[in-house]
């Protein structure tokens, strides 16, 4: 079980749906079942997801992300004896697991910790494995914080602070990597390089909506169509490129003059040693979901998996949706089970304590007002909703009246960015913790 206060959740035989949702859909994100349940070893060869890796001479596993650590306790389930070795970075343990060597990172700004980690997981690399030999690589969300190698010539905190500045600058995630990977020995494919097996296979759990490889944990194993000119562009976009330090600007105009070599791109022969393979992503658990629902008597509909947007903005627009299937049964009828994941952004404007998936929430039982035999929630799947404890909420047709008879303006608390301690006073916050995986968020409306 996952969710803590399940008990109080659980308000109708709809609510206590829901849950159990809410929880199937955390078990199909768990990154332990993600591998446990896509991998095998037959006959020496190793299988994922039905295709065959070769298991070489000796078997080396390193990683890096917040799910690194479940990902490694399952590999070592599977494969025990075989794997020799290896090292693998966390946000938080340190210590020894089987015969890997578990170190800490730094997230979501990588500092001293990071370098320390990575530079052993690179000699590790390095000194240990061969030729004939097979890496498994283990990569998930946050791992470009907590898996970094400076290029020659700059430092971490000149990476530390360039991320900081874009992000507060308002870059996407997709700009930040494509500036990242110019200044990192390990990004953007680089890291094969590093790597003398001719055997590789990395298994990702994809934290990115639309399970991009070039942006997960900024792709490390993957081709990257970016370039020094398109990084070189967005500094300017930001403002940042007359702010920087002189030694950045030197790597950056000698890339761009092609003194630095670049990454590699599609094509490159570098990546006929590599698998990449998505064992657990938003569309997977959307797609898993989808099943469960129809066997509880639902018509499963999936809307997306790729929802963006303001948060605010996006509730009333599944709103719209779900009062379309009452009053006129389009895009489909009742009994049905909406589906959709991704994560929204919020605007703060206010001084309360919220997330993307609350103000979601909220927004949303401000339109569903009235209508009956109807729930929805909305959660993160890594536990974490904001700045809050909460993981999302539950709503129905009922919550705004329901908030009203306690006095609460809903309208006031989505104004201040309140929506946890609006729900928190109904009893409808999700509380899990933090779940050891994030595959963005899910969204689920039942109707009966």
């Amino acid at each position: 079980m996952y969710i803590k206060n399940r008990r109080d959740l659980v308000k109708s035989s709809l609510h206590e749906l829901a849950v159990e949702l809410i929880e199937y859909a955390l078990s199909v994100a768990d990154p332990y079942k993600a591998i446990v349940n896509n991998i095998k070893v037959e006959d020496g060869r190793l299988y994922v997801r039905g295709d065959i890796v070769e298991l070489g001479k000796q078997v080396h596993v390193v990683g890096f992300g917040k799910a690194s650590k479940r990902m490694a306790e399952a590999l070592i389930d599977v494969l025990g004896n075989r794997i020799c070795g290896g090292v693998v970075i966390t946000p938080s343990d340190e210590g020894s697991l089987g015969p890997l060597e578990i170190v800490k990172g730094d997230h979501p700004i990588p500092r001293e910790n990071t370098y320390r980690s990575s530079q052993k997981l690179i000699e590790y690399l390095l000194n240990n494995v061969h030729e004939e030999d097979t890496v498994i690589i283990l990569i998930s969300g946050g791992g470009s914080a907590l898996f970094e190698v400076p290029e020659d010539g700059v430092k971490l905190e000149d990476i530390a602070y360039i991320s900081k500045e874009l992000m507060k600058r308002g870059a996407d995630i997709v700009e930040l990597n494509t500036v990242r990977k110019r200044l990192s020995k390990v990004k953007g494919g680089k890291l094969l390089r590093l790597i003398k097996s001719k055997n590789v296979l990395s298994l990702i759990l994809s934290d990115v909506v639309g399970d991009r490889l070039d942006t997960i944990a900024s792709g490390p194993t993957a081709p990257d169509e970016t370039t020094f000119r398109d990084a070189y562009n967005i500094m300017v976009k930001y403002g940042l490129w007359d702010e920087l330090m002189e030694n950045v600007k030197e790597v950056f105009v000698k890339g761009l003059s092609g003194e630095i070599l670049d990454t590699p791109k599609s094509g490159d022969k570098l990546f006929n040693k590599v698998k990449n393979m998505i064992i657990a992503s938003n569309r997977i658990v959307l797609e898993e979901l989808a099943k469960k629902v129809e066997e509880l008597g639902f018509k499963p509909l999936i809307l997306t998996s790729m929802l963006e947007g303001e948060a605010e903005e996006v509730g009333k627009v599944l709103a719209s949706i779900i009062r379309s299937i009452h009053m006129y049964c389009r895009p489909t009828s009742r009994p049905v089970a909406l589906i959709a994941g991704g994560e929204t952004t919020v605007t703060v404007r206010g001084s309360g304590i919220g997330g993307r998936n609350q103000e979601l929430c909220l927004s949303l039982a401000m339109k569903i007002r009235g209508l009956p035999d109807t729930v929805a929630t909305c959660f993160a799947t890594d536990g974490v909703d904001g700045i809050s404890p909460a993981t999302g909420a539950i709503v129905d047709g009922e919550t705004v009246d329901r908030a009203l008879d306690l006095g609460l303006d809903p309208n006031k608390y989505l104004d201040n960015n309140d929506s946890y301690t609006f729900f928190s006073k109904l009893g409808l916050a999700v509380i899990t913790g933090y779940t050891g995986t994030n595959v963005n968020d899910v969204f689920i409306a039942l109707m009966k």
